[in-house]
């Protein structure tokens, strides 16, 4: 694994880690920073998991 795939990789844990809070916020009926941006937060870290975790797959592939 490189230096940059770490980073890639270290990104997606974040953003996963901001998703399953966000969805705990929203299922207890009153999230700390309102509906709409827990809800923004969640819609953009569930895509950005996936990319970070591909370009982490991908680099660390084409460094082998």
């Amino acid at each position: 694994m490189t230096p940059k795939s770490g980073v890639f990789l270290a990104g997606s844990c974040v953003a996963a880690i901001a998703a399953v809070g966000s969805i705990f916020e929203l299922s207890s009926g009153q999230p700390d920073w309102g509906t709409l941006p827990t809800s923004v937060v969640l819609a953009v870290s569930i895509p950005l998991v996936g990319l970070l975790f591909y370009a982490a797959v991908k680099d660390a592939r084409a460094n082998m």
